[in-house]
């Protein structure tokens, strides 16, 4: 696995874990939303890097 790839995978978990922690953590929706939409924008990036 390339490092850059592997880099994307961690981003993606930290921006997963900080979705989780927001939802569990009952923020408000803009936080929510945030932490959802960039969670998004790295999955996105991953499926068009074709890792």
């Amino acid at each position: 696995m390339n490092t850059a790839k592997e880099e994307l995978i961690r981003e993606i978990e930290k921006a997963r874990k900080a979705l989780n922690e927001s939802i569990d953590l009952q923020e408000n929706y803009e936080v929510i939303y945030d932490n959802s939409v960039m969670l998004d924008k790295l999955i996105e990036q991953y499926l068009v890097s074709e890792y």
